[in-house]
């Protein structure tokens, strides 16, 4: 269907791919990998045509419809968001806007002369609408939005006064919708909460066509896809079965290479060493000279390409009392909506608590509520003795210094520390070299979670409160938190949708349900097992 044919493609000095080759069949769902500024983003669009390779060919079948989802969603307005999704439905939303144009000609009086013509072409129109499968074109839509996680109302409103993060699920159900032979979709689970990812897992895993993606979740790879492709120094490489495969496949890959190269280099020194032992000598030069053509004609092994791997260890954390903090009779509502009602909760030193609810249920709220930057409107909260709190809230990352670095901002944070270590601290957190010197303002997404992350982690608390803190953050970067987390000591209350991240740290679960906060003892991947679904919102 599309193949990549010995391309090479540069961005200004730097070689992004290098005679590179590969190809997408009919029926494979491939996971696109590779550390960030790989070349993923590059690559999706080589195959839409909007970039051309410097060398080699992009070959696409003739006919072939691609759907492509990014973060750049452009601008939304002005129509409801059923409309919006339905008018990027392919040639079946084409055809509407004709029929629809056909119905308002029929009606004017001006145009009455041209009516016979008019209906005839609309009789056309309207038989290619039906065979399009247009009049359930607006149930179909409704119900990939409902599945991403809108209300009837929210369908019904203006696109344009949702904020970024829906929009996103509005530009990515156009794609859902129009079933093309071909979805590039990059990034889709970004801005989706729990229930919606498991429902596009699902989706996904039923479309019949193929579908090229890249997704800082390895739960969702691990559903979706059956083959990935890696972008590493400019190659692409091809692993057939999911992420957990490619992985064990890649370390087993590299620990053969390593061992070819051990091998070769121990041969190559015995070599070397027998031609400075006997190069002097006449009566060996024959062996020497053969030795040297020899040495001359081996196929180097290379070594494997060393990956950066991300690594912060905490400091030990003061210890807290056995109590840590503590909700009693807590109300809270915003307007007339009721968010907690008589509310009690005790959290206990050393438990991981992460707290799972539909979309609006309350778990930002509860979080708030615990850190004191929302109060009850009735009933207390107190925190335990000696608890030195940490709180990663999902606007943390907006209340950075634009116009400072990245070592000014530690420095800044941490004025008394030495250079070497707060250059040790921002190299764990993945700013290595002249990375340290980028302002904020600069910054990707995923960077300034990473920086508010070392500021809040390098003077440790021992209670932290985390709101979605594996957001923009990619799978190594994802990992190197879960490492450090699980050799913490202290206390967590967390809300995350990444169901690898919760399975790995919690030993409770809070669920946060309408007529209740339902508490759990033991993991998430406990919490699955007990209650047959993996979020609040989903029911056998």
């Amino acid at each position: 269907m599309i193949r990549l044919d010995n391309i090479s493609k540069r961005n200004g000095h730097r070689v992004i791919f290098i005679e590179a080759s590969a190809a997408l069949q009919r029926g494979e769902k491939i996971g696109l990998v590779g550390p960030n500024g790989a070349g993923k983003t590059t690559l999706f669009r080589l195959v839409t045509g909007e970039e051309q390779p410097d060398e080699g060919n992009v070959l696409v079948d003739r006919g072939l419809s691609v759907g492509f989802f990014n973060q750049d969603v452009g601008e939304m307005s002005g129509r409801s968001a059923v409309a919006e999704v339905m008018n990027g439905a392919g040639p079946v939303a084409e055809v509407g806007a004709e029929l629809a144009s056909l119905e308002a000609a029929m009606a004017d009086p001006a145009r009455f002369d041209e009516l016979e013509a008019i209906i005839e072409r609309f009789g056309d129109v309207q038989a290619r609408f039906e065979e399009l499968g247009g009049y359930a074109l607006d149930g179909r839509a409704r119900e990939v939005l409902h599945g991403l996680g809108f209300s009837q109302e929210m369908m019904d409103g203006d696109v344009g006064r949702l904020s970024g993060g829906w929009k996103m699920r509005v530009a990515l159900a156009r794609i859902l919708l129009m079933k093309p032979d071909v979805m590039l979709l990059d990034e889709p689970s970004n801005h989706l909460d729990l229930e919606s990812l498991i429902w596009l897992e699902k989706f996904l895993a039923g479309h019949d066509g193929a579908l090229l993606l890249t997704s800082h979740d390895r739960a969702f790879m691990n559903r979706v896809i059956n083959k990935v492709i890696e972008i590493d120094g400019g190659a692409l490489r091809s692993f057939s079965g999911d992420y957990e495969f490619y992985e064990e496949q890649r370390d087993q890959n590299e620990k053969q290479q390593q061992a070819q190269f051990e091998r070769q280099q121990a041969m190559l020194a015995k070599e070397v060493a027998f031609i400075e032992r006997f190069k002097a000598r006449a009566s060996h030069a024959a062996q020497v000279q053969s030795r040297v053509k020899k040495l001359d004609k081996i196929d180097r092994v290379e070594p494997p390409r060393r990956r950066q791997t991300l690594t912060f260890t905490f400091a030990p954390a003061p210890r807290s009392g056995d109590t840590v903090a503590t909700l009693r009779g807590v109300d809270k509502r915003y307007g007339s909506r009721v968010i907690y009602q008589d509310l009690d909760l005790m959290i206990r030193r050393q438990e991981r608590i992460c707290v799972l609810g539909i979309n609006g249920a309350g778990k930002s709220t509860l979080l708030k509520l615990v850190t004191g930057t929302s109060a009850p409107d009735a009933g207390t909260v107190t925190l335990g003795g000696s608890v030195k709190m940490g709180y990663f809230a999902q606007h943390a990352m907006d209340l950075l210094d634009g116009d400072r670095t990245v070592l000014e901002t530690l420095n800044d944070a941490f004025p008394l520390a030495a250079q070497s270590s707060l250059r040790g601290l921002a190299g764990g957190f993945g700013f290595t070299g002249e990375d340290v010197d980028k302002v904020c303002r600069v910054l990707s997404g995923g960077e300034k979670a990473r920086l508010v992350m070392a500021l809040m982690l390098y003077d440790p608390p021992n209670f932290l409160v985390l709101d979605e803190p594996t957001n923009h953050l990619d799978i190594a970067t994802k990992e190197m938190l879960i490492t450090s987390l699980r050799e913490y000591e202290g206390t967590m209350l967390f809300v995350s949708h990444d169901r690898h991240f919760l399975a790995a740290l919690s030993n409770r679960v809070l669920e946060v349900a309408p007529d209740a906060l339902h508490s759990y003892e033991g993991s998430y991947g406990e919490y699955v097992a007990r209650t047959g679904r993996e979020a609040p919102g989903l029911h056998e």
